[in-house]
């Protein structure tokens, strides 16, 4: 030890046998009024598999079982949630916070989209700004009674996920990925990301897996032959479902009716985040 030794050994640069260093905790304390039960992540590795819509269909899909479920949309760049809720109105606050927009039936949304004068406007920011409004949306909304809170995130490995990983309580992630080979090897890079900051992986959704013909009712792959399964094994993860391409699903999500989609396929992963 130095004889001018501080004991701050996080700035010292000298390798002495009684360093204690201590790991950084970057972790962001929820709103005093919020009560939230469980954080899920929902990633990608690259952009346009079907990210929002995945997040959109899970959270309809918890609040039609009969719990409270809610969106922090993290894509502060590219928001999409709002568009798929048919949400008009603007985010209010009052002196104790910001408060978030409940949709149709009830489930709670907080986005940028909510807090631009117009929704076309871009977001020309830089990542450390947009890393902060996301922390911002944990701490500074008030999320009142939150059974299951689905984080959209933006496609890739930087900024956000990093700060969502960090900062907020995450208890688990699901990715989003499509059938092909390429986006494949990408999302190899996700789940290794998760691995690296001890995520759990709770499992796979494939959207665009097939197109499903109205008239026979044969399943035709559309982007190729599916290499999830491969995926998964090697990594060790569940295939919890196998979205199709529906052009009913896609109109919904135009139309800002999203709430009013018909189908099962994300059954398997609300039966896991009961459990």
């Amino acid at each position: 030890m130095s004889e001018n030794c501080n004991m701050n050994c996080n700035s010292c640069g000298v390798d002495c046998t009684e360093r204690k260093t201590t790991k950084p905790d970057f972790s962001v304390q929820p709103h005093e009024l919020s009560c939230i039960k469980k954080v899920i992540g929902i990633v990608s590795g690259k952009g346009g598999v079907g990210k929002s819509l995945a997040t959109s269909l899970l959270a309809v899909t918890m609040n039609r079982r009969g719990y409270n479920s809610a969106i922090l949309d993290a894509d502060i760049t590219g928001p999409s949630i709002p568009k798929a809720f048919g949400i008009k109105e603007k985010a209010m606050g009052n002196e104790l916070g910001l408060l978030p927009v409940k949709t149709k039936t009830g489930i709670d949304i907080m986005s940028i989209n909510l807090l631009l004068n117009n929704e076309t406007d871009p977001v020309v920011w830089r990542g450390p700004i947009i890393a902060g409004t996301v922390k911002q949306f944990w701490s500074d909304v008030i999320w009142n009674d939150v059974d299951y809170m689905f984080v959209d995130m933006p496609p890739g490995t930087g900024d956000v996920p990093l700060t969502v990983f960090q900062s907020l309580a995450v208890d688990g992630i699901i990715i989003v990925t499509s059938p092909q080979e390429l986006v494949s090897m990408i999302v190899s890079k996700a789940v290794k990301m998760a691995e690296m900051m001890n995520i759990p992986i709770l499992g796979i959704v494939e959207n665009m897996s097939y197109f499903k013909c109205p008239d026979c009712d044969k399943e035709y792959p559309i982007f190729g032959e599916s290499h999830i399964e491969e995926l998964a094994k090697e990594h060790k993860i569940p295939v919890f479902a196998k979205l199709p391409i529906d052009p009913k699903l896609a109109a919904a999500c135009d139309k800002g009716m999203i709430e009013l989609f018909d189908g099962n396929w994300l059954d398997p992963i609300a039966d896991k985040l009961e459990k």
